[in-house]
């Protein structure tokens, strides 16, 4: 069970990972990645992959695998945003 939840949750970083090199094959407008985008992403992807699968053998409670779940999400969409449009200001943002 716990090699298959692996799988699943590194499936599911694939194929948001796969989102944008589709849409730059079909010529969607707005989408300007370069492979250095796809290296961090990928990164940033399969480390929050990763780290929930750690969480989620770690803790043993449902509540306590939910809180530790959300934040490594809220992790990931902070650092999402910054290197996006630099919400924080730092020298990584990317407008």
């Amino acid at each position: 069970m716990k090699k298959t939840r692996l799988l699943i949750i590194l499936g599911i970083a694939a194929a948001i990972l796969s989102l944008p090199f589709f849409a730059i094959q079909f010529g969607a407008e707005g989408v300007d990645w370069d492979l250095r985008d796809f290296i961090i992403m990928g990164i940033l992807l399969f480390s929050a992959g990763l780290t929930i699968e750690f969480a989620l053998r770690k803790f043993s409670t449902t509540k306590s695998r939910i809180i530790a779940c959300g934040l490594i999400l809220l992790a990931l969409m902070l650092i999402w945003a910054e290197l996006a449009v630099g919400i924080f200001g730092t020298p990584f943002a990317g407008s």
